[in-house]
C-alpha cells in the first residue's frame, strides 16, 4: 500500500521501516540501525521516542513547502470547487467503529470524501462498506509501545503525504497521538482532535503522567479539540490539556446522537431466545465487559439484588474485551457460570435488546459521553450511571435515571431495587428520557453541528498552514 511513493531526502532505509514484513523493527528492537549497534531504543521515556521518531521519518529542517509549488502551501489552496474536501477520520482500534455509524456517512452526504484509518479488522472494512467511504488499515497498539508507535507514526505520516487531506479527525488516544502528530508534520491546513474520554482518568503514576503528555501533544498539534460532553470539556480544561478557547463541544454533546426511531419503545421477542421468564426483573448492561466498566462492582451488586428480588436476571450485552483493564479470569468464570446472569456477546444491532430491560445499568469509571445511556433512554428505559466524566452529562438526575458514585455496588444495588420496587417510576423516568432525547440528541441534529462546524473550519483554516514555517523535529512536539 505504502510502495511507490516520493519522499524527500535521502529515505533509502525508510521504505524498510514502513514495510509491515520487513525485518527492520526487528533488527531496531535489538539495537542494530543502519550499521549502528547499541541498545538505542531501550528505557527510553515515551516522549523521548516521540522526538526520535520525527528524525526518522523526516528530515530534520524539511520544510511543509518543499512538496508543493511556491504558489500554494498544501493543495487545498487550490481551488476547492475542483473536488470535495477531503477528511481522514483516524482512531485506533476497529471496535471505535461501533461509534461511527452515522457519522461518516453525514459528512460524505455533505459533500466531504471520506477516507477511515484504524487498525485493521472486519468492523474496519464493515463500516465504511455501510456508510459507503474509503478505509485504509493501519496497525496501532492500543498500549504504550514506543517501537510499534514509531511505525505507526511513519505509516501515518506517508499515508498523509500520500493522500493530501483538507482535513483530519483523529479520536482514541494512540490514534489521537500520532494521527495529530504526523497531521501537523504534513502540513495538513485543518486539523482536529476528537476528545472521546480520558483514559488517564483510571491511571496513575508515570503512565498517568505519559498519557497526560500524549493528550497534551495531541491537542498542541491540532487547531480545534471536539470534546462530545460538558464535564469531559471541564476536566480537559482542568489537565491543561489546551487553552479554553481551542476547547469545544457542539450542541449539547455526543459524537453521533440516537436514531430515535431505531431505538424506541415496543415489544420484543428476545425474552424467550436468551432464557427469560415473561415477568422477570431484567437488569441490563451494554457495552465492553471490562473493569473500566465497572462489571466487578456490577456483578458484585447483582448478588445483593437478587437476595431481594429472586427472581431478577442480569442480561450483559457485550463481549470480554482483552483490553489493559480485562476482567480477571476468576470473574470471567463466575459471570459464564452463574445462571442468572446472560451474556450475548457482540451484538452488531443492539436496538431490540434494551426492549427486554427494566432498568440500564453503566457503572462506569470514565466515559466521553456514553451512547448506550441514550440509546436506552430513547428506548424508555432508565439509567443508573455514576458521577463520573461524561456519564453524568448523559442522565437528568431523578428525572431520567439516577446518578451514583462509582466504584459501590451497594450504591448500584441500592439504586436499582429502587427503581425495581417502583414500576410507575420507572415508567415516568422511561418517558422523560424519550423525551429529553428527541429534544437534545436526535443523530440528524447532532450531525448537522458537526457538518456546519467542520465546513466553518475548513473556511477558516484553507490558508493557515501556508504561513507555517519548516517543520522540525522540536517544533512538532510543542503548541502551534
Amino acid at each position: 500500500m505504502f510502495r511507490g511513493m516520493d519522499l524527500p531526502g535521502n529515505t533509502s532505509y525508510l521504505h524498510e521501516l514502513l514495510n509491515p514484513s520487513s525485518p527492520f523493527p526487528t533488527r531496531l528492537r535489538s539495537g542494530t540501525v543502519s550499521g549502528r549497534e547499541g541498545p538505542f531504543w531501550e528505557g527510553l521515556v515515551f516522549k523521548r521516542s516521540l522526538q526520535a521518531a520525527v528524525p526518522a521519518v523526516l528530515p530534520t529542517s524539511y520544510s511543509v513547502r518543499n512538496r508543493f509549488s511556491s504558489s500554494a502551501a498544501h493543495p487545498a489552496q487550490a481551488s476547492q470547487s475542483s473536488r470535495s474536501p477531503h477528511i481522514v477520520v483516524g482512531i485506533t482500534s476497529p471496535q471505535t467503529c461501533l461509534v461511527l455509524g452515522g457519522r461518516l456517512r453525514t459528512l460524505r452526504e455533505a459533500g466531504f470524501r471520506v477516507t477511515l484509518v484504524s487498525g485493521p479488522g472486519e468492523l474496519l472494512s464493515r463500516t465504511a462498506a455501510q456508510e459507503g467511504v474509503e478505509s485504509i488499515a493501519i496497525p496501532m497498539r492500543r498500549e504504550i509501545a514506543p517501537l510499534a508507535d514509531l511505525v505507526s507514526l511513519a505509516r501515518l505520516w506517508w499515508l498523509l503525504n500520500r493522500l493530501k487531506p483538507e482535513m483530519t479527525e483523529f479520536s482514541t488516544p494512540k490514534a489521537g497521538l500520532l494521527g495529530s502528530i504526523a497531521a501537523l508534520l504534513c502540513g495538513v491546513p485543518t486539523r482536529v482532535y476528537f476528545l472521546r474520554g480520558l483514559k488517564l482518568e483510571t491511571c496513575t503514576g508515570v503512565k498517568r503522567r505519559i498519557l497526560l503528555a500524549t493528550e497534551r501533544v495531541a491537542s498542541a498539534c491540532s487547531h480545534a479539540v471536539l470534546c462530545n460532553s460538558d464535564s469531559l470539556r471541564s476536566e480537559a480544561l482542568a489537565l491543561g490539556l489546551a487553552p479554553e478557547s481551542k476547547l469545544r463541544m457542539l450542541g449539547s454533546g455526543s459524537s453521533n446522537g440516537v436514531d430515535v426511531e431505531r431505538f424506541q419503545p415496543g415489544p420484543s421477542n428476545l425474552r424467550a431466545r436468551l432464557g427469560l421468564p415473561l415477568h422477570a426483573h431484567v437488569v441490563g448492561f451494554v457495552g465492553r465487559l471490562t473493569r473500566d466498566k465497572g462489571l466487578p462492582e456490577l456483578v458484585e451488586a447483582f448478588d445483593v439484588i437478587l437476595a431481594a428480588k429472586p427472581k431478577a436476571h442480569l442480561l450483559l450485552v457485550g463481549w470480554f474485551d482483552a483490553a489493559e483493564d480485562a476482567l480477571g479470569d476468576d470473574l470471567r468464570s463466575h459471570i459464564e457460570s452463574h445462571p442468572r446472569i446472560h451474556m450475548t456477546g457482540f451484538v452488531a444491532d443492539t436496538s431490540p435488546y434494551y426492549r427486554v430491560m427494566d432498568v440500564m445499568v453503566l457503572p462506569t469509571w470514565r466515559e466521553g459521553f456514553p451512547n448506550v445511556v441514550l440509546e436506552a433512554a430513547a428506548t424508555g428505559i432508565p439509567v443508573v450511571t455514576t458521577l463520573c466524566t461524561g456519564s453524568r452529562d448523559a442522565v437528568v438526575p431523578e428525572v431520567t435515571g439516577l446518578l451514583i458514585p462509582p466504584g459501590y455496588p451497594v450504591a448500584i444495588s441500592e439504586a436499582v431495587l429502587q427503581l425495581l420496587r417502583s414500576p410507575k417510576r420507572r415508567c415516568r423516568m422511561g418517558l422523560a428520557a424519550r423525551a429529553w432525547v428527541i429534544e437534545h440528541f436526535v443523530n440528524g441534529r447532532v450531525l448537522g453541528l458537526t457538518v456546519g462546524y467542520y465546513k466553518s473550519l475548513l473556511e477558516r483554516n484553507l490558508t493557515r498552514d501556508s504561513r507555517i514555517g519548516p517543520v522540525t523535529a522540536d517544533s512538532a512536539l510543542y503548541p502551534i
